[in-house]
């Protein structure tokens, strides 16, 4: 068996698909078999003969190169969306709908159009998809998305002054969470560690495994640890440069070296607890 892979769209995710008796080249338009019918894309992985046991699944197939005809199929199916969302954000506003539009996808068989929005709130929409199934003469469907999924269709800039990553590579969204920004030493100001979509920005998480890892020697913060130059207590760390933030005994605190931590104590040394009680 050959197979290839392909893409939907510039930044989703690539899809294998069965491709014997193709001769398919690097970003040759193709027209394949879907869930939803017949879909176009593009090849972004040559073909190649997988190992048996690495064969995901039942796998659909590419049924041919793409045509001419095909590709200014999809050239209407384009000028189709954006007259549908526009229509689309005009009923809205004329029904008073709490929602917000913020993608049309016709499928390539022109049966059927996606409308993707966003919603803080359960949204009665019925009237909305009677208009617009009868203006455009298909079917219809509303999907509810998320903010992250919005961010990554709209796309925009991130607070690092780059396109955001969910529009250029990320293909699929990890799990991010507040633990990331602490093990990192991060500032936990909302305004600094989210996005344009308001969620912790998915960046959280590309350096957080080595992290975790440089960390392991290093005690952990609010324990007291004895020091070449005293004792004291720690109070962050700085993995990168492999020291530590310390108070000490006069509630001073001083950076030193992890090779200049002797021990770390299991608890706050007598003599402080006692002086502390006596005052």
């Amino acid at each position: 068996m050959r197979v290839t892979a392909v893409k939907f769209k510039e930044h989703g995710k690539i899809y294998v698909f069965e491709a014997d008796g193709l001769d398919l080249r690097l970003h040759d338009w193709v027209i394949v078999e879907t869930d939803r019918g017949l879909g176009l894309a593009w090849v972004v992985i040559e073909p190649w003969e997988p190992e048996p046991e690495k064969v995901p699944g039942q796998l659909k197939r590419v049924v041919r190169k793409a045509t001419r005809h095909d590709l200014e199929r999809a050239q209407k199916l384009r000028a189709k969306e954006q007259r549908a969302q526009q229509v689309c954000k005009e009923l809205i506003a004329k029904y008073g709908l709490g929602m917000k539009l913020v993608e049309v996808e016709a499928l390539f068989e022109g049966n059927k159009m996606i409308f993707s929005f966003t919603a803080e709130n359960r949204v009665d929409f019925r009237k909305l998809v009677r208009d617009l199934a009868r203006r455009f003469h298909c079917k219809v469907e509303m999907r509810q998305i998320g903010v992250r999924n919005e961010a990554k269709i709209l796309g925009g800039l991130g607070s690092c002054g780059r396109e955001l990553c969910c529009k250029t590579f990320l293909t699929h969204f990890e799990p991010v969470s507040v633990r990331m920004a602490k093990d990192q030493n991060l500032s936990l100001n909302p305004l600094k560690i989210s996005g344009l979509c308001g969620r912790l920005m998915c960046c959280l998480g590309y350096e957080h495994s080595m992290y975790v890892e440089m960390s392991k020697p290093f005690p952990r913060c609010r324990k007291w640890v004895n020091t070449k130059r005293g004792i004291g207590r720690v109070k962050r760390l700085n993995v990168l440069a492999h020291r530590v933030i310390i108070e000490d005994e006069e509630g001073q605190e001083r950076e030193v070296d992890l090779e200049e931590i002797l021990e770390v104590l299991p608890g706050k040394p007598e003599h402080l607890e006692k002086s502390r009680k006596e005052g």
